[in-house]
């Protein structure tokens, strides 16, 4: 569980919200994201705080793989997130069944700053936004 008794705390995803009434519902499982962008800030704070559930039961089924566990606990322990940045949103609102959001996000691993940035598709699944697939570039931080 992540509550955190501390109301003040900033969302891992950038929103300037605090956790508790920003990504926390969502990661918690207590109210599914309602938009894809909603999804995408839930989910990039999962990787922020190491849920790896929460994005495993946040992808398509179809893309969802035995080793999915263990990869994604990998890449967390590896991975610090640092920043977030939704470039665009096209439909992926609350009446909409699919969805694309455009992002970087910056994170560090090995001792190297980098950006990852993604135009990633979403769509409705049983009544619940989950992540697809996207296009992915990785690139060196630039100062």
């Amino acid at each position: 569980m992540l509550h955190d008794q501390d109301l003040n705390r900033k969302c891992p995803c950038g929103s300037s919200k605090p956790f508790s009434f920003c990504c926390e519902p969502a990661v918690e499982g207590y109210k599914p994201a309602s938009t894809a962008e909603a999804l995408m800030r839930s989910r990039y704070t999962a990787f922020a705080l190491g849920q790896v559930d929460y994005l495993i039961n946040t992808t398509a089924e179809r893309y969802r793989n035995p080793d999915d566990a263990v990869i994604l606990s990998e890449q967390i322990q590896a991975t610090t997130w640092t920043g977030l940045e939704i470039i665009m949103t096209e439909q992926g609102k609350a009446e909409d069944e699919t969805g694309i959001v455009e992002f970087i996000a910056s994170f560090e691993a090995a001792g190297e700053a980098a950006q990852l940035h993604e135009k990633s598709n979403f769509r409705r699944e049983n009544g619940h936004w989950v992540y697809v697939d996207g296009e992915v570039e990785i690139r060196p931080q630039t100062a």
